[in-house]
């Protein structure tokens, strides 16, 4: 394996190309060639330094970023509790609200009916004047009634009175029949007697 191959898995096994291994490898190898050296050597010194700096500031920036993660994945976690929440809320609502358009629905029909029903009742005419023109009809009725009797009762005398009068016409007429019997019998009576008489005289 060439070094360009280890140097590009390094960068895709370091995600951000930081290098934390190979910083930690140089600072190990410099620690060991300090410790062996002999003499004094203030440069490398403060390379190593300078090295476990940057490597402290790593690792504090690692812990903050893996702190950072573990906090966004508790947000996420409890933000995805709280859409689950919401969802079961609006589903919840969503039942409430057909079962409010189902019942607004009912109330609608209904007033709808009864607009309907009351236009009808009030077409008819109102109990009061009804009840006051069936209590003048009622006496229209006894007065027709009692007038009819009446009418009854005159008409009953005018059929006595009209069989009177027709009794007393042919009562009548029996009588002027006789009369003129009696006259025309009298009369005869004179024509013979004068008859008679001027037979005698002659």
């Amino acid at each position: 394996m060439s070094d360009e191959e280890v140097i590009r898995r390094r960068l895709l096994v370091d995600g951000d190309g930081i290098g934390d291994d190979r910083r930690i490898n140089m600072l190990l190898k410099s620690f060991i060639k300090w410790a062996n050296n002999p003499d004094v050597d203030n440069t490398l010194h403060e390379r190593i330094l300078a090295s476990l700096a940057q490597s402290e500031f790593a690792q504090k920036k690692s812990r903050f970023v893996s702190a950072m993660s573990q906090d966004e994945l508790k947000n996420y976690k409890k933000l995805y509790e709280d859409i689950g929440i919401e969802i079961e809320q609006a589903k919840q609502d969503i039942e409430t609200t057909k079962a409010e358009l189902q019942e607004a629905k009912q109330i609608r029909k209904n007033r709808i009916e009864y607009d309907v029903l009351a236009k009808v009742i009030n077409e008819q005419p109102d109990r009061r004047k009804t009840n006051l023109k069936l209590e003048t009809l009622k006496q229209e009725l006894g007065f027709l009634k009692e007038k009819s009797e009446q009418l009854e009762h005159k008409l009953e005398m005018r059929r006595k009175q009209f069989h009177v009068l027709i009794s007393s016409i042919h009562s009548l007429e029996e009588m002027l029949d006789e009369s003129d019997e009696e006259i025309m019998n009298v009369s005869l009576e004179n024509y013979e007697d004068n008859d008679v008489a001027m037979q005698v005289s002659s």
